[in-house]
């Protein structure tokens, strides 16, 4: 069940990461990078049973 939420909540932090508004965009891909590379270590925890 927290996987699940942590999963849910991982996926909209890279939504909301997403350089779409103008004084973000010089940001490059920083932000949704690394959150999505958080999210997909809990991806594999996830698969692999340890969360």
């Amino acid at each position: 069940m927290i996987g699940t939420v942590l999963l849910v909540l991982l996926i909209l932090l890279v939504l909301g990461a997403f350089p779409a508004w103008p004084y973000s965009r010089s940001w490059g891909y920083a932000p949704s990078g690394g959150l999505g590379l958080i999210l997909l270590v809990v991806i594999v925890l996830l698969l692999m049973g340890r969360i």
